[in-house]
C-alpha cells in the first residue's frame, strides 16, 4: 500500500488541481475536505481521488480522478441517470432512492476488486455510499439498498443514460478500474 501524504501535501495538490482545472471550485473543495477528514477511518485509497462534476455536461469528460501524488487529472467521459437530464446534457434532478433511475449524489467507496456481472458478464466494481443520504446506495435490491456500480458502456460516448450507475467509456474502463479501487469518489449534482 503507498504511503498517505501529509495534510499539508494535499493542500497543495488541492490548490494546484484548483489552479489548473476546471471541476466546480466547490466539488472541488469538498472532496479535498472530506477526503482528509475520513481517509483513515474509511480506508481510502492514499494515490487518487475521483470527482464526478455533473455541472457539466454529458458530451464533456466530466469524471476528473486526480493524483494526490502529484496533481495530475485524468479526464473520462461518464453518463447520468437517464430520469436525471436529456441526453448529452447536464443533471438536473438526482436521487440515493431505488429505482429513481437518477443518478446518485454526495460521497461513495469504491470497491477494491473487479466483478462481473451475471447477465451481461461485463467488469464492474462496486461503490458503498458513505453518508446518511446514500448509506443504501451499492447495497443489494434484496436488502433495501440500491444497486449502483461503475461500468463500461457503449453509450457513454454519445452522452447517452444510464439507470443510475456510473457508466463510463468502454475504451476507458481499465485505466478508470486501475486508479478507482478504494478511491473516494464524490458524484456532485449541485446538491449536498
Amino acid at each position: 500500500m503507498a504511503k498517505a501524504y501529509s495534510t499539508r501535501h494535499l493542500d497543495k495538490i488541492y490548490k494546484k488541481v484548483a489552479r489548473k482545472s476546471n471541476i466546480n471550485k466547490r466539488a472541488l473543495k469538498r472532496a479535498f475536505s472530506y477526503y482528509k477528514k475520513n481517509r483513515k477511518k474509511k480506508s481510502l485509497s492514499t494515490k487518487y481521488l475521483a470527482i464526478a462534476d455533473y455541472t457539466k455536461t454529458a458530451r464533456q469528460k466530466r469524471l476528473y480522478i486526480i493524483s494526490l501524488k502529484d496533481g495530475r487529472i485524468y479526464r473520462h467521459k461518464i453518463a447520468h441517470g437517464k430520469r436525471s437530464g436529456s441526453v448529452g446534457g447536464k443533471v438536473k434532478h438526482s436521487s440515493n432512492r431505488a429505482g429513481s433511475y437518477m443518478t446518485p449524489y454526495g460521497f461513495f467507496k469504491v470497491g477494491s476488486s473487479i466483478g462481473k456481472t451475471k447477465k451481461k458478464h461485463y467488469r464492474y466494481l462496486s461503490v458503498k455510499g458513505l453518508q446518511r443520504s446514500n448509506r443504501k446506495v451499492g447495497y443489494p435490491t434484496r436488502k433495501g439498498g440500491r444497486d449502483v456500480i461503475v461500468h463500461p458502456a457503449n453509450y457513454v460516448k454519445s452522452g447517452g443514460r444510464s439507470h443510475g450507475c456510473f457508466a463510463i467509456q468502454r475504451r476507458d474502463m481499465w485505466a478508470v478500474f486501475k486508479r478507482l479501487k478504494s478511491a473516494l469518489f464524490y458524484s456532485y449534482t449541485g446538491r449536498a
